[in-house]
């Protein structure tokens, strides 16, 4: 891959060293089995024995979030109404180590790929619900943890827009003439330059490989909050959008608590992004069954 891409790691961490470290600080893991489960852009994730999940940063520029997880993460506790992994087990970086690494509670589930439009459907409240209590959490207390503000100026629709064909350009090959077309027409008709800022804290992130699912396809956890952030609601509200049929999406607002026409707009942007960036790096993985969901997603996104 070269040292071209976004996702590309500063540093490794494999099972063997995942064992080490992790051994090493809480002896009490140390005869349980450890096994990678992936990695994201940010950090690389162990599962431990079938308990907990250790996730190790990467990169540098995902320390600090790390380190805003271990004090943010416990106190949402109150305002969750989905399982989340909580921070249980706090690693400290060491000479054999450059980074600070947290050890989570497992949350059990599937990723929701492949789901019928009935089978989302069903979970239109509990996101909804989930989202309008995550919104809740007070703005100051999530500040004093040190999650950052609007750092991706989730507002500014133009530089979005832009960005928005650049990354089409470089996928257009693996869509179809169909999809290209429907992607293309959509952010032509964008015509809004930004919208009004609105401040909630955010989970930042909320797309299919982030959410599981229980055997009945619903929505029984949220996973990855490394880009807490404080911002707009719209950014977690993409869901609607991207997730749920156009059918399901007036329950969920309503549900949510409502929101306007610029929140909406807002949302179903982000709805489209967020899954072409996942279409480019699942292109760049060879990875086929992220490739076509993400796909779907953008679809959804753009069908009322």
């Amino acid at each position: 891959m070269g040292g071209t891409n976004v996702w590309d790691a500063e540093w490794e961490v494999d099972e063997e060293q995942a064992r080490t470290l992790i051994g090493r600080q809480f002896p009490q893991l140390s005869s349980k089995q450890v096994k990678r489960l992936g990695w994201g852009w940010d950090n690389t994730v162990f599962l431990i024995g079938d308990e907990y999940v250790f996730r190790f940063p990467r990169r540098t520029i995902a320390v600090g979030s790390i380190r805003m997880e271990g004090k943010l993460l416990p106190k949402l506790e109150a305002y969750m109404t989905i399982p989340y992994p909580k921070p249980l087990f706090y690693g400290e970086a060491s000479d054999e180590y450059p980074a600070p690494f947290l050890g989570y509670a497992y949350v059990a589930g599937d990723f929701p790929i492949g789901l019928t439009e009935e089978r989302r459907a069903f979970s239109a409240e509990t996101l909804a619900k989930f989202l309008r209590r995550l919104h809740e959490f007070p703005v100051q207390a999530a500040l004093k943890c040190g999650v950052q503000q609007d750092h991706r100026n989730l507002t500014d629709i133009a530089s979005r827009k832009v960005k928005l064909e650049g990354f089409l350009s470089k996928v257009v090959e693996h869509l179809s003439p169909e999809e290209s077309g429907v992607i293309e027409a959509y952010i032509s008709r964008l015509q809004k330059d930004r919208v009004e800022a609105v401040n909630a804290l955010l989970h930042g992130d909320l797309h299919f490989k982030n959410m599981l699912v229980n055997e009945n396809g619903i929505v029984s956890g949220i996973i990855d909050w490394g880009d807490l952030s404080v911002g707009h609601p719209a950014c977690d509200l993409s869901v609607a959008y991207s997730f749920l049929p156009p059918y399901a999406r007036g329950v969920f607002f309503e549900t949510y608590g409502g929101a306007d026409e610029e929140t909406k707009l807002l949302a179903r942007l982000i709805a489209v992004y967020i899954p072409i960036l996942i279409l480019m790096q699942a292109v760049d993985d060879g990875n086929e069954a992220i490739a076509v969901e993400a796909k779907s997603n953008i679809m959804r996104a753009l069908s009322d």
